[in-house]
């Protein structure tokens, strides 16, 4: 490749000038056929500026096929029993395929004897996975959680609130004229490795709180299991059979509410006459029940395809400062729960 040099002695000027000219220095004083020619021997031999040189790589670089890792904390069948994490997934997916992207996906149990986890350019971890838990199975630098954020200064993440949705929920309980309520829900699941840990679930911890300012607070009235929609229907069972049944359920999953839908009909319970329902994700099945449900809605794809673009903002455009992005969540309302 030619140098500053070889276009000097061609040129019959100094190799300082001829770096100005091509640096495009403002503050030289240089005749233009003097300048015209430096350009046109740097032309004839092909030279190309350090500028030129990095946007030629940038460009190559850019062409270069991606692959980018689906780390699944969720086994297929809590897939199947719950499939919010399915649709999050689905989202990544379909906007990996979008963009071109080669994609891989890993069942958490699977990355730790996977050589290929770190010959990825990013990873999207959907769920709770600790980060000494990430750090211990990948070396991959570009990461972003969907559902979680371990570490908003070091990863990107895609959350929603779930604190504001359940104060949504019971606000519109209250509204409604409910007083008497109850939760149903299950236990959220933190990843270390091969074991799993229960972690503080927001929506629990919300009605807890809201129901306390309110005094309107009775923990018999508080159920919890797994989420599916066998644990629904086994812990509305429970519910039913105490002397002390809400009037109106909150129930953290679609799935769930399913289920303790199928066990208030068993009861002869009319809902919402008898007991009235709001359950959380709004699934394809929601509007299907036996009595639809009102629930909040979780923009579960876009939360996969938002994950996805924050990603390759980081692979593509060289973006270093970690970002966290909330996405809105909304009441959808159904027979299940009227104002009354």
């Amino acid at each position: 490749m030619a140098t500053i040099k070889d276009i000097a002695d061609k040129s019959q000027v100094s190799a300082s000038t001829v770096s100005r000219v091509l640096n495009n220095d403002e503050t030289i004083s240089v005749q233009a056929e003097t300048k015209a020619r430096i350009l046109q021997v740097a032309k004839e031999l092909g030279y190309k500026t350090i500028l030129e040189r990095r946007m030629k790589q940038k460009q190559q670089e850019s062409k270069k096929a991606l692959s980018v890792g689906i780390i699944v904390c969720q086994s297929l069948d809590e897939e199947f029993s719950d499939p919010y994490f399915f649709s999050i997934r689905q989202g990544i997916e379909m906007e990996l395929v979008r963009q071109g992207v080669k994609a891989v996906t890993f069942r958490l149990h699977e990355t730790e004897t996977n050589e290929m986890m770190d010959t990825l350019d990013g990873l999207v971890v959907v769920g709770r996975l600790k980060e000494s838990a990430l750090k211990a199975i990948s070396k991959v630098e570009n990461v972003v959680y969907v559902n979680h954020s371990p570490n908003e200064d070091l990863y990107d993440a895609v959350v929603i609130d779930f604190e504001r949705a359940t104060e949504k929920v019971l606000r519109y309980f209250l509204e409604a004229g409910y007083k008497k309520m109850g939760y149903i829900g299950g236990r959220e699941k933190e990843h270390i490795k091969n074991k799993k840990f229960n972690s503080e679930d927001q929506r629990q911890t919300t009605f807890e709180r809201f129901m306390k300012e309110k005094e309107l607070y009775n923990p018999d009235t508080v159920f919890i299991g797994e989420y599916s929609m066998a644990h629904g229907y086994e812990l509305m069972k429970k519910a039913i059979q105490s002397d002390n049944l809400p009037e109106a359920f909150f129930i953290a999953s679609d799935p769930m509410a399913i289920g303790a839908l199928r066990a208030l009909q068993e009861a002869n319970l009319k809902v919402p006459e008898d007991v009235a329902i709001i359950a959380f994700d709004d699934i394809e099945a929601a509007k299907f029940t036996s009595t639809p449900l009102t629930t909040i809605r979780v923009h579960t794809r876009e939360m996969g395809k938002t994950g996805v673009k924050l990603l390759l903002d980081r692979l593509k455009n060289g973006r270093e400062l970690p970002l966290k992005i909330t996405l809105p969540t909304e009441l959808i309302v159904r027979e299940s729960c009227v104002k009354k």
